[in-house]
């Protein structure tokens, strides 16, 4: 990272919002030294709903949905979807080249793994809360979740 006269290297700045966007996270940031640089943005959703930390997340990850589950969603996917408990990356399947834990139409188990997050280099396994038909899937394999946001719908 470069400093410059009049303060930070401006396109570490975009980089670090470039991720943000890519990501859906809301807050990122890096230190180096003795210099420390927080990027955040606000969803306008979040300043329209005065609701706990899960119903505020939901749309922030509707925009990320693919196509698929974007049309395959309910309308409201907050009622039924099953919220991260944790932050970190999430995945789909086991490891790279397996199947996926659960694919959309398919009837899980209460109990049954729905996909893990890594968090601080643990892998944790999310289960269904209850007996269902997952119906949506509003992540993709590795994507960075947060706390309370919306992971897979069971109807």
């Amino acid at each position: 990272m470069s400093i410059k006269k009049n303060g930070v290297d401006q396109q570490l700045i975009r980089d670090l919002a470039g991720i943000l966007n890519d990501t859906n996270l809301t807050e990122i940031e890096v230190e180096l030294g003795d210099l420390k640089v927080r990027v955040s943005r606000q969803s306008q959703a979040v300043h329209a709903v005065a609701a706990p930390l899960p119903a505020i997340a939901a749309p922030v990850a509707a925009v990320a949905q693919p196509a698929a589950a974007a049309a395959a969603a309910p309308a409201d996917p907050s009622k039924n979807a099953v919220p991260s408990p944790m932050v970190g990356t999430a995945y789909l399947a086991p490891s790279p080249d397996a199947k996926p834990f659960v694919e959309i139409g398919q009837k899980v188990k209460e109990g049954q793994t729905l996909l893990i997050i890594e968090a601080m280099k643990t892998m944790n396994q999310i289960p269904s809360p209850r007996a269902g038909t997952v119906t949506a899937i509003l992540i993709e394999d590795a994507q960075p979740v947060e706390y309370g946001m919306p992971l897979v719908v069971l109807e």
